[in-house]
């Protein structure tokens, strides 16, 4: 069995790391990923893309645990109102892509983030993707003020 000491090395790698741009993940192409020609499966790109998204709002501090407990005076969730896809390239069984992360812009409830889903240089996938948070009520709700440092890390060091 592994000792703390191990796990803590392990784990230190499965969200990804900040950049000075956003956030960066890398991920393997496993079988399940594929089609039956072992090419990645075109809606599998939209799952690598949600975990580089979910990756960067854990390492920036939001938790969707904490979201969805209330710990900012409600229950809130993130939902998804907009995605533009371009496919460049495939991703095929066994390769090792890089998820790459930014935040374009913050605007009341909204979030627009751009993504880049590349093999080594080659950029295979990019999107757009405008979410939003929204209450218990299934409304709105602004943009926290203090998550805008941690989405635009660009931003700040400007």
């Amino acid at each position: 069995m592994a000792d703390q000491g191990e796990l803590d090395v392990l784990a230190a790698g499965l969200a990804g790391g900040l950049t000075p741009f956003g956030h960066r993940l890398m991920a393997r192409v496993y079988y399940a990923d594929t089609d039956f020609s072992g090419v990645v499966y075109h809606a599998r790109y939209l799952e690598f893309f949600e975990r580089g998204r979910s990756d960067f709002l854990r390492l920036a501090g939001v938790h969707h645990t904490e979201l969805a407990d209330g710990k900012h005076g409600e229950k809130i969730v993130w939902v998804v109102r907009r995605m533009e896809i371009d496919f460049r390239g495939s991703a095929k069984i066994d390769d090792v892509l890089t998820i790459e992360t930014r935040t374009v812009e913050i605007s009341g409830a909204r979030i627009t983030m751009a993504q880049q889903l590349k093999r080594g240089e080659d950029v295979l996938v990019e999107a757009r993707v405008e979410a939003a948070i929204i209450g218990e009520n299934g409304r709105p709700r602004r943009f926290p003020k203090d998550w805008i440092d941690a989405f635009m890390p660009a931003a700040s060091q400007v």
